[in-house]
């Protein structure tokens, strides 16, 4: 009878080389220039719905054939360089590391639609949770104070289905990687191959980024589209999503850009006992745009000259502020233009833990009277965490100034982590956490 399973058989090596020659013509065919550094371009425009290319071929990237960019009006389209080994050095300062699993599996992956935290991303524990909280912190951004919506309270965050998370989602990717390309560029990495298996030892980036293709915009509404229309090749299962993310931040403010901004040998990874991490250059850029991390109080800045308050040039305020607390004493401050942001939004980095504080009145940073007494919610991305915790600032109380006064092991020296950080804010403040038991 025969073996049934031979026509399902694995493709022998040279049947494997000779599917990636013919992929290698179609991709010839489609792109008909080439640019700066010889990388292939294509501008072509291409009709809503269309799937096909400049030469009438399925484009590879999707089961289907859907071509990535079929409803973008117009776009530049390039392999990714072959510059696997500078993107390394940025990385890990070494040309050969491995990602961990726990980074290739890593994606976005929000909390059921229509739950107490709908508008909330799994967070989890690994080293690409701070990537994860502060994209969160760009969602509840978009959902609080940039969509039109008649609603600002927390319980419109609790009422969002499938499609909205997917929207918001696109929306905080599209600004952030918008604003690392200083306002007039975008690039977004896909992968154009499909990936079947997931690794179980380890995953080299180098091999990766050979299977990745660039999308360059001028216009941010085309890059967010373009991420809606494609916004499972980041939240979906296997889609090693965080990891691309972090690719198409990276290209969007250009390599030589971000060198520029670490001004040092320092990587923007970490590597320690097996756990990749990410550094403050990282939180930087995905805050500001620029991968500084003496911004966050990482490191002090030059001094430009005497007689100028120190020397430390005064940073915008941007949308998303950022709040950090040690136990151990730091040496700097965050600075005045992230801990006050022009809405309020904090990422938080508590004890190297990080997670995301926000209120819903956008008048709390613009309106002295309005700090007085005010209210604002906590999400830790921790698992054990169902519920969005409830906060009440007082920042006319003297409870804690008499706490000051007592010994370094009284009470006020044993306060919660998240409460130390709103007092590098709001010094003197007292925290009220309305019930629910401290857990930061």
């Amino acid at each position: 009878m025969g073996d049934r399973g031979a026509g399902h058989a694995a493709p022998t090596p040279l049947e494997e080389i000779a599917s990636r020659i013919s992929e290698l013509s179609k991709w010839r065919e489609i792109f008909s220039f080439r640019g700066k550094d010889g990388a292939a371009l294509a501008t072509d425009r291409l009709e809503p719905g269309s799937p096909r290319g400049h030469a009438g071929h399925l484009l590879p990237g999707s089961p289907d054939g859907t071509d990535p960019c079929a409803r973008t009006r117009a776009l530049t389209l390039a392999p990714l360089p072959p510059l696997p080994q500078r993107l390394q050095q940025l990385l890990f300062r070494s040309t050969a590391p491995l990602f961990s699993c726990e980074w290739a599996a890593a994606h976005f992956r929000f909390h059921p639609p229509h739950s107490h935290l709908a508008y909330a991303l799994q967070a989890g524990k690994g080293g690409t949770r701070a990537i994860l909280v502060a994209v969160q912190a760009h969602i509840i951004t978009y959902l609080l104070f940039t969509r039109e919506t008649e609603c600002t309270h927390l319980d419109r965050l609790c009422r969002l289905g499938r499609w909205e998370q997917g929207q918001a989602l696109a929306m905080a990717l599209a600004e952030t990687l918008w604003a690392a390309g200083g306002g007039g560029r975008a690039v977004v990495c896909l992968v154009t191959a499909p990936i079947t298996t997931m690794p179980r030892e380890g995953y080299r980036a180098s091999s990766f980024t050979e299977r990745i293709r660039m999308f360059e915009f001028s216009e941010k509404a085309a890059a967010q589209e373009f991420i809606s229309d494609h916004i499972n090749c980041f939240k979906g299962e296997g889609s090693h999503g965080v990891i691309l993310f972090l690719y198409s931040l990276l290209f969007s403010r250009t390599l030589e850009r971000v060198q520029e901004d670490l001004g040092d040998t320092s990587p923007l990874l970490n590597i320690s006992s097996g756990n990749i991490t990410c550094t403050e250059a990282v939180l930087s850029l995905l805050l500001t745009g620029r991968a500084s991390p003496g911004q966050l109080g990482g490191r002090r800045e030059p001094e430009s000259g005497a007689g100028d308050g120190g020397g430390e040039a005064p940073w915008p305020r941007g949308p998303v502020g950022f709040l950090r607390w040690e136990r151990a004493p730091l040496e700097r401050q965050v600075s005045p233009g992230l801990r006050t942001p022009r809405l309020p939004v904090w990422l938080c980095s508590l004890s190297g833990r990080h997670s995301v504080l926000f209120g819903t009145d956008s008048r709390l940073l613009s309106d002295w009277k309005a700090e007085r007494t005010f209210h604002l919610y906590f999400y830790s991305g921790q698992q054990e965490q169902t519920q969005t915790a409830h906060l009440t600032i007082d920042t006319h109380s003297h409870h804690w100034e008499e706490a000051q006064r007592e010994g370094p092991c009284s009470p006020g020296r044993r306060r919660p982590a998240l409460e130390m950080a709103i007092r590098t804010k709001w010094a003197g403040a007292t925290v009220s956490w309305n019930g629910t038991d401290p857990f930061f």
